[in-house]
């Protein structure tokens, strides 16, 4: 079972074991074209409230906080290499990365 959530211009995906996160359709509109991503490390501990990742863009550039504590499990290797590809149409194929060992009434909180 999956649950989806929105945060300050990230949505997070809830599947079975791991917190996909990535841009919301609104958030990429008032970005524009993304040019340049800074991601954590995988393996690197978050922490809610505190910088997560930072993108710039056309129009702007945004850091972006992390909604949730967590561990990052993994990155979107695609966006790392070309972080224009951040600019489609599903926002749910604009995953960045995600987060595990989440405590889920954290979550359920957002």
């Amino acid at each position: 079972m999956s649950y989806l959530k929105k945060n300050d211009g990230l949505w997070i995906l809830h599947n079975d074991k791991d917190y996909c996160m990535g841009l919301t359709a609104e958030m990429a509109e008032t970005l524009g074209e993304v040019t340049f991503i800074s991601l954590p490390k995988i393996g690197q501990t978050v922490k809610s409230g505190e910088p997560l990742l930072e993108i710039e863009a056309e129009k702007a550039v945004q850091e972006f906080k992390s909604p949730l504590n967590g561990v990052v499990a993994s990155i979107n290797e695609k966006v790392a290499a070309d972080p224009a590809a951040l600019n489609v149409e599903e926002e749910l194929d604009a995953w960045i990365l995600s987060l595990r060992e989440i405590d889920e009434t954290e979550f359920e909180n957002l």
